[in-house]
Parts: C-alpha cells; sequence; structure tokens
C-alpha cells in the first residue's frame, strides 16, 4: 500500500493505493491516522480498512497540478527532524574518498574510508545485536521540508546544491516513548558538496539545507533490492542520468542497524514526533562533475514507490555583511 497527502478545493485529504489510488475517508493527515493506528492496536493498513475508501484520486494530474503535499507532516514542524546517514552503500565510498582525499598518499586511508570499512566489517550484525555506528548528520526540522513539485533553494552563501537520490524512513514516536515505522519514502538529501569537499568538519554546514521526500510512502517491507535513477533536466533535456541502486542488497549497513543507532538517544524518541531519516546514496551528479544551476529540475524515481520525486533547484539572494545578533 502506498500513502500520500493531497489538497483539493475541500482541503487536505489522505490517498492510499492499492491499484487505484482512492481517498481515505474522514482522514486529513497520515499523521493522524498513524496516531489512530496506534491507539487502537491496529497496523496502518488495517486502519485504512476500517475506515474504508472513497472516490478515485489521479495522483499524476494532481502531481502536474501542484497539489501533491509531502506524504507526512507534523502539526508543528519544529517536532519533524530531518537526519541522515552516510557511507552506508557499497557503492558510495569512492566518490566520498575522492572529495576528502588527504596529501599524505594513496596508503593512508581517508576518514570517509576508514568509516566505510566499519560498515562493511560491523554493519550488519545479527538479529538483535548491535553493530558498527554510521556517519550521522542533522539537516533540520519541519521547516526545511520541502514538498515534492516544489523547488528545493540553497541559502545566499551556498557554494553549491546538488541532489542526494535516497531512501527515507518515516516514523512516529507513541505515547510510550514507543518508534513505530510508518513506511519509506524516495528522499532528496538535498546538500553542499563543495563545502563539503574543501574540509570534512564542514560535513555538517553542508548537510543543513532543506531536503524533500515522496510523494508516496511505501507501507510494510521494503525491497531488498531497489532500482530506480536520478537525472537531471535543464532547458527540458536530461543533462545527467544515472541508475539509482539501494536497498539492503546494495548496502554495507541493515536498515536495522542504522535505525537502532539514531533511536538509541533518548532525544529521539519523545511522544508525538516525526522522524524522516535519509539511508544515504552511491549516486552523485557531483562526482561526475556537474555544476548544478538555478532552473534545474531534479527528478529520482524507482518502480517500487509509486510517483517520482520531482523538485526545482533555486538559489536565494546573498545577504550582505554578517549576520547581527542583538544583546537583550
Amino acid at each position: 500500500m502506498h500513502l500520500s497527502q493531497v489538497t483539493g478545493p475541500g482541503g487536505t485529504f489522505v490517498v492510499a493505493r492499492e491499484g487505484a489510488a482512492r481517498v481515505v475517508n474522514g482522514t486529513a493527515s497520515v499523521y493522524d491516522l498513524a496516531l489512530s493506528a496506534i491507539a487502537a492496536g491496529r497496523s496502518l493498513a488495517a486502519e485504512v480498512a476500517v475506515r474504508g475508501l472513497g472516490e478515485v484520486v489521479d495522483l499524476a494530474r494532481a502531481a502536474a497540478e501542484g497539489r501533491l503535499l509531502l506524504p507526512v507532516t507534523h502539526p508543528d514542524p519544529a517536532h519533524l527532524h530531518l537526519t541522515g546517514t552516510g557511507l552506508t552503500h557499497l557503492g558510495s565510498a569512492s566518490a566520498r574518498d575522492a572529495m576528502h582525499a588527504k596529501l599524505e598518499g594513496a596508503e593512508t586511508l581517508t576518514d570517509s574510508m576508514k568509516m566505510f570499512r566499519m560498515g562493511l566489517e560491523g554493519g550488519r550484525p545479527a538479529a538483535g545485536a548491535v553493530g558498527a555506528q554510521p556517519e550521522w548528520f542533522y539537516k533540520g526540522n519541519g521547516f526545511a521540508a520541502v514538498a515534492p513539485g516544489a523547488a528545493l533553494t540553497a541559502p545566499g552563501f551556498a557554494e553549491d546544491g546538488g541532489e542526494e537520490p535516497e531512501i527515507a524512513g518515516i516514523y512516529i514516536v507513541a505515547p510510550d516513548g514507543a518508534v513505530h515505522r510508518i513506511g519509506w519514502a524516495l528522499g532528496n538529501e538535498f546538500s553542499d558538496h563543495v563545502t563539503e569537499r574543501v574540509n570534512y568538519l564542514w560535513l555538517a554546514h553542508s548537510k543543513l539545507r532543506v531536503a524533500s521526500y515522496g510523494p508516496e510512502i511505501l507501507v510494510g517491507d521494503l525491497p531488498a533490492d531497489i532500482r530506480g535513477a536520478s537525472r537531471i533536466r535543464r532547458g527540458g533535456q536530461v543533462i545527467w542520468e544515472k541508475p539509482f541502486l539501494s536497498g539492503e542488497a546494495n548496502m554495507s549497513h541493515t536498515f536495522a542497524n542504522l535505525e537502532h543507532h539514531h533511536f538509541k538517544y533518548d532525544l529521539f524518541r519523545q511522544p508525538g514526533d516525526l522522524h524522516v531519516h535519509f539511508f544515504g546514496t552511491a549516486t552523485l551528479s557531483f562526482a561526475d562533475g556537474i555544476k548544478t544551476q538555478a532552473g534545474d529540475i531534479f527528478e529520482i524515481e524507482a518502480p517500487d514507490f509509486g510517483l517520482p520525486l520531482t523538485n526545482a533547484l533555486a538559489f536565494a539572494p546573498a545577504r550582505p555583511g554578517a549576520t547581527t545578533v542583538k544583546a537583550l
């Protein structure tokens, strides 16, 4: 089953798709749907079945009309957390290593390669065991979440605006602090790779950017081998395209291990909070020498996730001078 959120003349409504896409009766948000399922002790699919389905929705038309929303949001954007992990995919080390190569010589492992090796050696623990800790980063909260079809805007001080096609896990924390996975979605973990390349200690700066996910949530098991494509269109023409591979068959870590190392922190188990966690990628246009421009269109697709995730690139105007802090 896939879930999405659409806006129309009557407001916002949730759409469930198993074959045809239909309105979920009496449901204005996936957030409320998930909390109701938890309270009733039901799965999301069972909660949808109890509510029943209404009229058919043309999701492709809704996308063309700009009516597709983020597939889940929090009523208070400050309680939606955007985070991620890197160096998790079997092909992800080469591009990152080239960006962070040290001058000492090829025989010296970069920190990126050391982290990647840790994942290869300990990222797939036995069920119930704790494996190697991955790279982790913070992107922002719900104020940095951009709807499918909307522009990913880089700040005026940014050196670059580059796509990162990823799978995002979407989670909600129950009133008792238990973490429940709502499902999985395509994500564009938008980053500044030029800034990151200057010094690895600027990775945290480079990740403080907006991001997008959706437009549909895949509810249930994630395929082990996900195959899709990431592309950039400029002036109506595809200027770059590459296969996008994910799923545990293509990763050095299990999802369970990555989830553990995020939610092991009490901070991330606060009742009612939403989490969108990006699980890394091995595909970057930046690694192939592409310099993105304002107006470029990022498109990420994989058949298991329904409609593609599409966003334009924009740059905010630069602000003159330094940010001034006033004493009270």
